[in-house]
C-alpha cells in the first residue's frame, strides 16, 4: 500500500447537503462540528470560505476545499456575510451523524422553492485513524483544489443526486466524500508534506511503519536505524531531514496520540492505555502526556477527550 492510501484508509466521511432556504442571500454557515478534517464543495453557485484568522477564499463551482479540524471557519455566500452576525445557522455534529438531522430531512429543497439555487456538500471525517496523526499537522489550515484538479463527476449531475430523497443517497454521499478527500489531498502531501515523502522513502519509511504499527515495542534509533539498513548516525539524519524531526520525538507524539484516541473512544484504564502505547504504565504515561499536552490524561479523558486542534510537541 503506498503511503497516501495507508494514512487516508481509516478515514470515513458523512455528508450534509445544504441548499434551499439556508442559503438565501446573504447567508453564512458557522461550522463547529469538533471534526478533525472538513471539506466543502459548491455543486452550484459559488461561496467564500473564511478561517478565523486568515483571509476569505473563494470557491467556485466544483472546486474543493479542504479545511482543518482545528480551524473555526464560515461558509458564506460574500465575506461581508460572514463578518456580519447573525449568522444564518451554525452547524454541528448532528448534521453529519446517523440520527442527525441529516442532508435531506433538514436541508433538502421544499415544494415551493426553486431548483436553481445554491447547493454545498460539506463533509466531516469523523475517524482519526491514520489520519489524525502524521498528516493533519501537515495541512495548511484550508487547502483549495480547483475543480480541473480533482475529478469530481459534472457538478449538476452530482447535485441532482446529491438533493433529492434516492435510496443509498447517504451512501452515496459518504463515497463521493471519500474519494474528493483522496483526490484532494494526494497532490498535496507527494509535494509537500514530510510524512508521506518519508513513508516512500526506502529507508525511513519501513521504520516509520514499524513505529506505526508496534507503538508499544521499546524502539530504540539503533533498532530502527537497523530496520533501515543504515548506520545510526546517518539514519537519524535521513529521518529528521525528512520527517522533520527526530526519530524518539516522533515516537513519543506519535504513543501520546494514539494514548489520547484511547482516552477518548475507549473505558480502557489509563495503565491498560499507557501499555498499549509503549509506556510501562499510568505514571510514566501521566508524566510524558502533561509534558507534551499541559494536562493529565484522566482530565483529558474528563473533558470528553476534545483533540479538536490536538498537536503534540508543537506541531
Amino acid at each position: 500500500m503506498d503511503a497516501v492510501s495507508g494514512l487516508l484508509a481509516e478515514v470515513r466521511g458523512r455528508g450534509a447537503v445544504f441548499r434551499g432556504t439556508p442559503l438565501r442571500p446573504p447567508w453564512a454557515l458557522r461550522v463547529s462540528t469538533g471534526a478533525p478534517l472538513m471539506l466543502a464543495v459548491m455543486l452550484r453557485g459559488h461561496t467564500w470560505v473564511t478561517v478565523d484568522g486568515h483571509d476569505p477564499m473563494r470557491i467556485d463551482e466544483g472546486d474543493v476545499a479542504v479545511i482543518r479540524g482545528n480551524a473555526p471557519h464560515t461558509v458564506a455566500d460574500a465575506p461581508q456575510s460572514a463578518a456580519s452576525p447573525p449568522l444564518a445557522r451554525t452547524v454541528t455534529a448532528a448534521d453529519y451523524c446517523p440520527g442527525g438531522t441529516g442532508p435531506t430531512r433538514s436541508c433538502g429543497r421544499r415544494d415551493d422553492e426553486p431548483d436553481d439555487g445554491p447547493v454545498l456538500l460539506s463533509g466531516a471525517f469523523v475517524r482519526r485513524g491514520g489520519l489524525g496523526g502524521p498528516l493533519l499537522p501537515d495541512l495548511p489550515a484550508v487547502l483549495v483544489v480547483p475543480a480541473a484538479g480533482a475529478p469530481l463527476p459534472p457538478t449538476r449531475v452530482v447535485a441532482e443526486e446529491a438533493t433529492r430523497a434516492r435510496p443509498g443517497q447517504a451512501l452515496f454521499l459518504e463515497r463521493l466524500l471519500d474519494l474528493l478527500l483522496v483526490c484532494a489531498l494526494r497532490g498535496q502531501v507527494v509535494q509537500g508534506p514530510g510524512h508521506c515523502r518519508a513513508l516512500d522513502d526506502p529507508r525511513t519509511g519501513p521504520a516509520l511503519r514499524l513505529m506505526y504499527d508496534r507503538p508499544a515495542h521499546p524502539w530504540t534509533v539503533a533498532a530502527l536505524a537497523a530496520a533501515a539498513g543504515e548506520s545510526r548516525a546517518a539514519f537519524a539524519r535521513r529521518f529528521t531531514a525528512l520527517v522533520g524531526e527526530p526519530p524518539k520525538t516522533h515516537l513519543t507524539a506519535w504513543r501520546i496520540a494514539l494514548a489520547a484516541e484511547l482516552l477518548r473512544d475507549t473505558d480502557l484504564t489509563v495503565d491498560t492505555v499507557a501499555r498499549r502505547v509503549g509506556y510501562s504504565g499510568a505514571f510514566a504515561l501521566s508524566a510524558a502526556f502533561q509534558r507534551v499536552c499541559g494536562t493529565r490524561p484522566g482530565d483529558h479523558r474528563r473533558s470528553g477527550g476534545d483533540t479538536q486542534g490536538f498537536r503534540p510537541l508543537g506541531h
